[in-house]
């Protein structure tokens, strides 16, 4: 998945391209819309639009605008301008959906997320027992329930699921990460010790993850 983010706040705009790239999303990163804005007439390989307000060169309202008139492409406005008047101008103007900053990034994932599963058909998704992996969005739900795991553990137990059964070293789990980070065997365990809290799984009566004493983990459940 590509993202267009539109953000004249350079800090602003490193940290959300640094946690959009953690979630595995290319991006595309601008701080003047009139880039932006030819960057998009020339290509049509991105899936949605981050947009600030309030930039130079034009208003974002503007460049919202812009865009609706030859795109459909999903756009959520991320702006310190949070009042209600501006989110009903943004509506008006095209946009899907609307952050008022300041924000937790992960909001604007599950923004992201909510906005690709409704316009995206084919989704791919896989139940494991109590468990659904949405490898699209990068998702797992516990009957129903989201999880709120970071990336990493996201990779990780995604692996465990897929390996139902299956006793995974944890050199392998930190082989599977690839070039994103090697982990060390604490490491690991720090996270599968995260994961379990997430899905209320106790290690000394594993009902889902089951330690194998030297070498890793298997799912069980």
């Amino acid at each position: 998945m590509k993202i267009v983010l539109i953000e004249d706040d350079l800090d602003m705009q490193e940290l959300l391209k640094d946690y959009l790239k953690s979630y595995e999303y290319e991006v595309e990163a601008y701080d003047k819309p009139l880039e932006a804005l030819d960057y998009m007439k020339d290509n049509d390989n991105y899936d949605l639009v981050v947009l600030d307000l309030m930039l130079p060169q034009m208003d974002g309202f503007d460049v919202c605008k812009k865009i609706r008139q030859t795109s459909s492409i999903p756009i959520i406005i991320s702006s310190a301008r949070g009042n209600l008047g501006d989110k009903v101008v943004a509506y008006e103007y095209g946009a899907d959906d609307y952050l008022a900053k300041p924000y937790e990034p992960k909001e604007l994932i599950m923004k992201i997320n909510a906005i690709l599963r409704r316009t995206n058909n084919t989704i791919s998704t896989k139940k494991i027992g109590e468990f659904e992996i949405n490898e699209d969005a990068m998702e797992i739900s516990q009957e129903g329930y989201l999880l709120d795991l970071t990336s990493i553990e996201y990779k990780i137990f995604a692996l465990l699921l897929h390996n139902k059964g299956k006793i995974l070293s944890r050199e392998s789990i930190s082989r599977h990460l690839g070039n994103e980070m090697s982990l060390k065997d604490r490491a690991i365990d720090m996270h599968i010790s995260n994961i379990r809290n997430k899905i209320f799984d106790d290690s000394k009566a594993a009902k889902y993850i089951k330690s194998i004493w030297g070498t890793g983990y298997k799912f069980i459940g």
